[in-house]
């Protein structure tokens, strides 16, 4: 190739992150790319754990000295080289922060252009009428944008400080059983630990009893210990022990209301958060009935709405608001065109049944991926490789088709677009397909096929192939026959008004309908009214949310097979000539844990003006434990090791460990073979957390009169896994069961018994019953939007 040309391909020569075998790959750019294989075969670790990963370190090379300095502290991706590497954008389905204040309006930037056009084009009451489009006279008094945000103290309600309720904590709150003292924690809000003991000791350093039961104390003490705004310092004189030293020490108090408070509103520990909220009341406020705002924002209108009201549109009836006053190019056009631009493509993407105001934790990762991916369109940029991770997780087949499309539009405005993708559609219309297996874990990492899609056909190795050309005989579906009924009647939620349905009993159920049409929220009506039927024996609702906040959760904690893995440990020889109990083997006790990250594995790494990141722990390697813990060996392999193996390493490992054997042969079972033992829960996708919780609730004994409710479990799976997992979901309707589930994939939907469609379409347009029936009957059904996909897969 001459020296002046550009190379047209992304060229990877001996990768090896994670179970990636030495791989050597051209991917050309300019093109949209599918990487494929099942679950756990590779696909991430060559898209976002090589490229992305090797994209991001030549940034900080490129970056100042500080951050150039902290580089040996950032891995590197294991590969001997990549060359034609443009910038990369990751948007990787990861869940967004729990802060209530992050909304899809903040996500897209959406909100900042509403408040501008609030208060540059609203209507103020008690003003002159306008003189012209856009025009008010001489000496109108308007706000400034900033005071049509919750988020800034020119615009938050003053009461309830932007979030839109108050939270009060009162004595019975917080003293629910007043016949126990002080000592004994009547002030159930208190934290625990050595902070309660420390407000106890202060407290009777101040002169309070606090052995004498609570109902006994005086009023005024009751009002002073709970209320009091001072925050006096007294030395405390703390209890001597044998052969324990305490120094007395200045001690300050802080009134439990107070303290309750302050937790609510500012512990970065959602689980202190939380359990703060356990204790306050919280109501609408009642200055900005929950709208969060000042009056004087909120008296400022738009097309007859003020701002909180177009921010509770569906964004599809915004964008018809807005549309009227996009002609022209006064500022009033130039605001409405910008706004109804941005929500056209959300609303091309599948995302019209959302609000500005929907807040961004109730939205699910692959919601989220299409809000950012929006986003990038509007960015201009060229040049730069895309990597997305499923951007059609959760989507409709209707809505697939605008997807890729969406796709095409970023891919022909002069960048490249890697996907890691299940959908086969999706897949069917990428330039260019990358498969990679044959199996999972140490069973994949090879690359078997580069090229355009049709060429895999001749690839006989690929798991991908066979369902990719519709090579897949399935055998006829056994039916079969309701047990009963669960029937729901007058159904009003969301966007549920005054719905019956009657759900069967004993058999398998999908619950389908375009994104926002009603599905999650009928599903969640379904377990309500499970938990009030007493015929029923158990209803186990198995969702997508987080097995763990912390990468102290992880597989195999979550799972309990931890706890007899640990037991192992302390039971050999060398631990019990050392006196090393269960505990020793614990990444959360300080005696066998590493010091320098105390058991996380890494170290967070702060770069000024750029996002943290995380590197090995310098002393450990990501061990996680001491060189003391990990001397001790169980089968010449340390704990370390064992929670470094995947499922189906383990699986092998500890295969006559009756408890453990049983539960990874359950984790593969539903297809989740290839993850390790160690892995963190905050590394699992929706998905995958979901399929957990599956294989924790079938290692129980499966009882008749079970009702299962999943949300969308074949998130994140491989046509091949989908199989593995509907035969698990069908064993328990064998056994008595019944299995109701909200699903977007036809093949799951056309191997059900009976199959609800929700619709039309999403949001205002949505949460009615548009077909039901067996699969069949749906699929005949002339106005279900779901009816076309699924005769299809019949056929």
């Amino acid at each position: 190739m001459d020296s002046h040309e550009v190379d047209p391909s992304v060229r990877v020569r001996g990768a090896r992150v994670h179970n990636l075998r030495d791989v050597d790959v051209d991917i050309p750019r300019d093109a949209l790319v599918a990487f494929t294989g099942v679950s756990g075969s590779g696909k991430s670790s060559l898209a976002f754990g090589t490229l992305y990963a090797e994209s991001q370190r030549r940034y900080l090379e490129s970056v100042a000295p500080y951050a150039r300095r902290l580089l040996n502290q950032v891995e590197a991706p294991d590969v001997d080289t990549v060359t034609g590497l443009p910038p990369t954008v990751a948007l990787a389905q990861r869940r967004s922060s729990p802060s209530s204040r992050s909304t899809v309006g903040t996500v897209t930037a959406i909100s900042n252009t509403l408040r501008m056009l609030m208060s540059r084009e609203g209507d103020y009451p008690d003003t002159p009428a306008r003189t012209g489009p856009g025009h008010y006279p001489e000496g109108t008094n308007r706000l400034y944008s900033d005071a049509f945000s919750p988020n800034t103290v020119e615009g938050a309600c003053p009461r309830c400080h932007g979030q839109g309720v108050v939270h009060e904590a009162t004595e019975a709150s917080m003293v629910p059983d007043p016949s126990l003292s002080i000592r004994e924690g009547a002030i159930a809000s208190w934290p625990g630990a050595w902070q309660g003991k420390n407000l106890r000791d202060v407290l009777s350093a101040l002169g309070y009893d606090i052995d004498r039961p609570w109902r006994e104390l005086s009023p005024a003490a009751r009002e002073w210990i709970l209320f009091t705004e001072e925050k006096p310092v007294v030395t405390v004189e703390p209890v001597r022990e044998p052969h324990r030293i305490h120094r007395p020490y200045q001690g300050t108090y802080t009134g439990a209301k107070q303290l309750l408070l302050r937790s609510h509103a500012e512990s970065k520990s959602e689980a202190t958060r939380a359990r703060a909220a356990e204790y306050l009341h919280t109501a609408v406020c009642p200055l900005c009935d929950g709208r969060r705002l000042k009056p004087e924002a909120l008296a400022v209108t738009f097309a007859g709405y003020n701002i909180t009201e177009l921010a509770d549109l569906p964004l599809s009836e915004l964008v018809e608001v807005l549309r009227p006053y996009t002609p022209g190019t006064e500022a009033l056009a130039v605001l409405t065109q910008d706004l109804t631009s941005r929500i056209d493509v959300l609303i091309e993407l599948g995302l019209g049944y959302l609000s500005v105001d929907r807040e961004s934790p109730t939205l699910s990762g692959g919601e989220l991926q299409r809000l950012r991916l929006a986003g990038q369109l509007r960015s201009g940029l060229f040049g730069v490789v895309y990597i997305l991770d499923e951007p059609s997780a959760g989507l409709h087949p209707a809505d697939t088709a605008a997807l890729t499309k969406v796709l095409d539009r970023l891919k022909n405005s002069g960048n490249s677009v890697f996907l890691v993708e299940h959908d086969l559609d999706v897949v069917r219309h990428a330039d260019w397909l990358i498969d990679i297996g044959p199996g999972a874990g140490v069973h994949g990492g090879t690359v078997l096929y580069a090229g355009e899609v049709d060429g895999l056909r001749e690839v006989a190795d690929s798991v991908t192939r066979p369902y990719l050309f519709d090579e897949i005989v399935r055998p006829p579906r056994a039916a079969r026959t309701p047990t009963g009924a669960l029937r729901l009647r007058a159904i009003t939620s969301h966007n549920l008004h005054d719905l019956d349905v009657d759900i069967p009993l004993g058999v398998f159920t999908t619950i389908t309908g375009v994104s926002g049409s009603g599905k999650s929220t009928l599903l969640h009506a379904v377990s309500a009214a499970a938990e009030a039927d007493a015929d029923i024996v158990r209803v186990v609702e198995v969702d997508q949310a987080p097995i763990g906040r912390t990468p102290r959760s992880n597989l195999a904690t979550y799972t309990g097979l931890f706890d007899t893995v640990r037991k192992l440990f302390a039971a050999t020889e060398a631990a019990q000539a050392r006196g090393y109990g269960v505990g020793r083997f614990s990444f959360n006790v300080a005696e066998g844990r590493c010091p320098t990250c105390q058991g996380e594995g890494y170290i967070t790494v702060e770069l000024l003006f750029l996002p943290s990141t995380y590197s090995p722990c310098p002393a450990c390697h990501g061990a996680r434990y001491n060189p003391e813990t990990l001397e001790i060996t169980y089968r010449d392999t340390t704990i370390a090791q064992v929670l470094d193996m995947t499922v189906d390493r383990a699986a092998d490992f500890l295969a006559d460990v009756g408890v453990v054997a049983r539960a990874l042969h359950t984790l593969r079972d539903v297809g989740l073979g290839y993850l390790r033992l160690g892995q963190p829960a905050t590394e699992l996708s929706g998905g995958e957390a979901q399929r957990v919780k599956l294989a924790t609730e079938l290692q129980r004994a499966r009882r008749a009169g079970t009702v299962y409710l999943l949300d969308e479990p074949t998130t994140g799976l491989h046509p091949a896994d989908t199989d593995i997992l509907m035969t698990q979901l069908n064993s328990l309707v064998d056994s008595g069961a019944s299995v109701v589930v909200v699903e977007h994939d036809m093949t799951v939907v056309a191997e059900a018994d009976h199959v609800i469609d929700m619709g039309p379409g999403g949001g205002g347009q949505g949460g009615r019953i548009v077909a039901q029936g067996t699969p069949e009957q749906v699929a005949d059904n002339p106005v279900s939007r779901t009816s076309p996909y699924l005769a299809e897969r019949l056929t």
